[in-house]
């Protein structure tokens, strides 16, 4: 059985989307179509701007959604099952026709732009942690006063914390002590997948149950539960928990190879998810479709 996986945030790159956009009616169809829905055109940002342009909350999100989304379009690929990473969540949905090409812009859009205020409310931050155990990662955060969560279960030995910004430096203090090869500060916004992101949630809670979600072509396994899901409301309930929920991405992994996934294909920027993939499971197969 054929997953394909779609990356999220943190895999944008200068140029991106280019080709797809010079080599297919499609694509530049559907990249024209998004211009118009946010207002702005991003395809000059994805194709001529610089890292920092790229960096910026309402282009960063809907990039990588829009290159990830139209390659599958283009490509017309027919997975068996669908998973994403965080943001790559929607773009799964997308492709599994839970959601339209436009309202999966715009939750996205409207995603970033919520993640956005709530970082700014209170100093917070994101860590990666390796080489420690989930337990003991896990037991260590629930040790320190504070807000700070287990955020992203990427793979084995390399899980993301993320919480109020004195609670992680502690954390990785505790976790460089228990062993960890190392507890490093992230250059990110805030604290994603953590309580901090409760306002954000709120705000994408409201866009989401107001958006039409269908049945999908195939399971899709959300971050927050790492099971199959195809009912349109359990989708609709599990993508409002993800922004103050953790990405249980290793265990989706393995869920999907147990549910028979013999290959995974990362569509999107990037080949970050193929490498998590190896990590978790080294005898499945692992194509990248970016471009």
């Amino acid at each position: 059985m054929k997953a394909y996986v779609f990356p999220g945030q943190g895999a944008q790159f200068t140029g991106m989307g280019k080709d797809l956009y010079e080599n297919s009616p499609l694509a530049k169809e559907l990249f024209e179509k998004a211009n118009e829905i946010l207002g702005f055109r991003i395809t000059d940002i994805m194709f001529e701007g610089t890292a920092e342009e790229l960096k910026e909350t309402k282009v960063t999100q809907p990039a990588v959604f829009l290159h990830s989304v139209i390659l599958a379009k283009v490509l017309d690929v027919k997975p068996d099952m669908v998973a994403g990473h965080s943001l790559g969540e929607f773009s799964a949905l997308v492709v599994n026709g839970a959601l339209s090409f436009e309202d999966g812009l715009r939750l996205v859009s409207k995603r970033a732009m919520a993640m956005q205020k709530a970082c700014e409310i209170k100093p917070s931050t994101m860590a990666a942690v390796l080489n420690l155990d989930d337990k003991m990662v896990e037991d260590i955060c629930a040790s320190i006063d504070g807000v700070v969560v287990a955020a992203n279960y990427n793979c084995p030995g390399q899980l993301v914390i993320s919480g109020e910004y004195k609670a992680v430096e502690l954390a990785c203090e505790k976790m460089k002590e228990a062993g960890a090869k190392r507890a490093l500060i992230l250059p990110v916004g805030g604290a994603f997948h953590s309580p901090m992101m409760e306002p954000a949630r709120e705000e994408l809670a409201a866009a989401i149950e107001a958006t039409t979600f269908a049945t999908p072509t195939c399971p899709v396994y959300q971050n927050v539960t790492a099971n199959a899901v195809s009912d349109a409301t359990e989708i609709k309930k599990n993508l409002i928990s993800q922004l103050t929920g953790a990405v249980r991405w290793t265990q989706s992994v393995q869920q999907m190879i147990a549910d028979g996934a013999t290959s995974f294909t990362e569509v999107g920027p990037g080949k970050v998810l193929v490498g998590l993939v190896n990590k978790i499971n080294k005898d499945v197969e692992t194509v990248s479709a970016a471009l």
